[in-house]
């Protein structure tokens, strides 16, 4: 039949209807090229959506009634989360395994969008601050009398009788301990500024001995002190800081491990452009590594939790690093050297 359609037209119908039919060949590779433009930034556009929700410091969840539809990285990781959130809330702050969210919760077309960011550093870092300014506060008026405490208790040690001085001893060293921890209280919170001098290692030797002799313990310790004879370009108090906690440290962990052969060992190396002190010690192994060099927090009966995050930053206003090893057990500190 279209044949006969064909055969009835004349030759300018045909020439218009073949034009005609040109056209709409042309318009329909038009069309098609248009839609592929179209797809390809649809496609570019649900990429890079895409990325932006990877890059989201939030967990992202998009739900349909109880059904996932969509998750980014960080919601995988946070996965168990999820179960916790109420959804009733728009806007909250949710605790969870030690640790805290702020939950924000969006409903956009029958689908719910969840928003979990994880504000622990914030919170952490206020409750340092608050902390901070509560302990130098009290480090100023602690220092005063244990300022006068320390001088009566020189000039009683010279006054009083052979039998009763082991007694002032005591009190020396207890106030001594004092002193250290409302200093290093001081420099924690007004913060590390070191003052940069040429000394040789060896000097650190003789500055362990008498940091031996100032603490007050009770368990029988053999201990070893090794350093290099170099000169090097740091800050000699601050560094002989560093020597002093991780020692009392060390000392700290034999007592807790009731250790009847404790030993400590101070061992120094050169590795290239690194000068690496390590610490060992055969006490009581670290319990919560990842809270180790975290202000205020301690496992230990002696200690306020300052120390090796003091000694952190130290090191790390010398330009080193510091950290510690499990097998065998010991904490380290790197200074580079010239």
């Amino acid at each position: 039949m279209n044949e006969n359609i064909l055969k009835s037209l004349d030759s300018a119908e045909k020439e218009n209807l073949q034009e005609g039919l040109k056209s709409l060949i042309e318009q329909t590779y038009v069309i098609e090229n248009e839609y592929k433009a179209l797809q390809a930034s649809y496609e570019s556009l649900r990429k890079m959506m895409s990325e932006i929700i990877e890059v989201l410091p939030t967990a992202l969840w998009v739900l349909e009634g109880k059904t996932i539809i969509l998750q980014n990285e960080q919601a995988l990781k946070n996965e168990a989360l999820l179960a916790h959130i109420d959804t009733s809330k728009a806007h909250y702050e949710l605790e969870y395994e030690g640790r805290f969210f702020i939950i924000k919760n969006i409903s956009h077309e029958g689908r719910l969008i969840i928003q979990a960011t994880d504000i622990s550093d914030e919170k952490r870092n206020e409750r340092l601050a608050s902390m901070g300014s509560v302990a130098a506060h009290l480090a100023h008026e602690i220092r005063n009398p244990i300022g006068s405490i320390s001088l009566l208790a020189s000039t009683l040690f010279s006054r009083t009788e052979l039998k009763n001085k082991h007694i002032v001893l005591e009190i020396q060293k207890a106030t001594s301990r004092v002193e250290r921890i409302v200093n290093s209280t001081l420099l924690f919170t007004k913060g590390v500024r070191i003052n940069s001098g040429d000394f040789n290692l060896l000097e650190l030797k003789d500055e362990c001995e008498q940091i031996i002799h100032s603490y007050n313990f009770n368990a029988e310790i053999d201990f070893s002190f090794e350093f290099l004879d170099l000169t090097i370009n740091a800050d000699k108090a601050l560094i002989n800081l560093v020597l002093q906690n991780l020692i009392y440290n060390a000392i700290d962990a034999i007592e807790e491990s009731e250790n009847q052969n404790g030993k400590i060992s101070i061992k120094s190396l050169l590795k290239e452009n690194e000068l690496i002190i390590k610490v060992f010690d055969n006490g009581a192994s670290i319990k919560d590594e990842k809270a180790v060099f975290e202000a205020f927090k301690t496992t230990k009966l002696k200690g306020n939790g300052l120390g090796l995050s003091l000694c952190k930053q130290i090191i790390n206003a010398h330009g080193g690093q510091i950290g510690f090893e499990k097998e065998p057990k010991c904490f380290y500190f790197s200074l580079p050297v010239k």
